[in-house]
């Protein structure tokens, strides 16, 4: 009942940013409490890039503080993250994560959008 939809992943070259950006949708949608990114590297475990709580508190990896920027809008269900000075170590699919109440509470993952750096 309830979907994420994200966007913005492509390719850049080494510095360069982006911004990826995700939304809840669906029926019998209610509330939206923490929001957040993974990311998983071909090989590698998923790891949590950075979060967002409903109070606006945030998380992140130590491998991105400095250049990664998790915000929401609350009134759009929408999650983002603004990611600078792009590493090619940041290369893999990035999925959005939300914490969601519709008659109960759940965990909702986005399909995921990649992200590749390379010069």
């Amino acid at each position: 009942q309830v979907q994420l939809v994200e966007s913005g992943g492509g390719l850049v070259q080494p510095g360069e940013s982006l911004r990826l950006s995700c939304t809840a949708s669906g029926r019998n949608f209610f509330a939206v409490y923490t929001m957040g990114w993974y990311r998983q590297a071909p090989g590698k475990q998923r790891e949590e890039v950075a979060i967002v709580t409903t109070g606006g508190s945030t998380n992140y990896a130590d491998a991105v503080k400095g250049r990664f920027t998790i915000s929401r809008d609350n009134a759009k269900n929408t999650v983002y993250l603004q990611m600078n000075s792009l590493k090619p170590e940041d290369t893999a699919v990035y999925c959005c994560y939300a914490q969601i109440r519709t008659k109960a509470v759940f965990d909702s993952w986005g399909q995921g959008t990649q992200v590749t750096v390379s010069a």
